[in-house]
C-alpha cells in the first residue's frame, strides 16, 4: 500500500485503474504550462519562417506568392517547396476550424490553387473565367 506522498511506478500503476489514474493526474500539464501546441509546432519545427500576416492578406494571390517565396527561400524544410508551403496552408486552415469565416476560408482555398499555378500544378478546383458562376 502506498500513501498519498509517495511516487507510483508506472509499472506498479498499470496493476490498478485507481493508481494508473492518479499517475495520470499528477503528470498532466494545465492548459496555462501546456501553452497552444500548435504556436509551439510553428515556431521550433522544420516550418517556414513566414511574413507577418500572411493568412490575413485579402488577395489569394498574395498568399500564395508569399508561402512560395518562403519555402522557396526556407533552410529548415525537409520537403520539397510546394509541399512545405501548402502544408502549411493546410496546417493552417485545419488549426483555425470553425473559427474561419466562410469568407476567409474560400479564400484559402482559393490560395491553394494559386500555390498550384505557381508551381506549375493543375487547379484542384478551375476558375470561373466567365463569371457566370456555371
Amino acid at each position: 500500500m502506498t500513501t498519498t506522498n509517495e511516487v507510483i511506478s508506472p509499472i506498479h500503476a498499470m496493476n490498478t485503474k485507481r493508481k494508473a489514474t492518479k499517475v495520470k493526474k499528477e503528470t498532466r500539464k494545465t492548459t496555462e504550462e501546456a501553452g497552444h501546441w500548435s504556436q509551439h509546432v510553428t515556431e521550433t519545427s522544420d516550418a517556414l519562417d513566414l511574413q507577418a500576416g500572411v493568412f490575413a492578406l485579402t488577395d489569394p494571390k498574395d498568399i500564395a506568392l508569399s508561402l512560395k517565396q518562403s519555402a522557396d527561400a526556407s533552410q529548415r524544410r525537409k520537403s520539397e517547396p510546394f509541399r512545405s508551403a501548402m502544408s502549411m496552408l493546410t496546417f493552417y486552415i485545419n488549426r483555425a476550424g470553425k473559427h474561419l469565416s466562410e469568407q476567409q476560408r474560400d479564400r484559402l482555398e482559393q490560395a491553394k490553387d494559386e500555390l498550384r499555378v505557381l508551381y506549375g500544378r493543375p487547379r484542384q478546383h478551375p476558375r470561373d473565367t466567365n463569371g457566370s458562376g456555371e
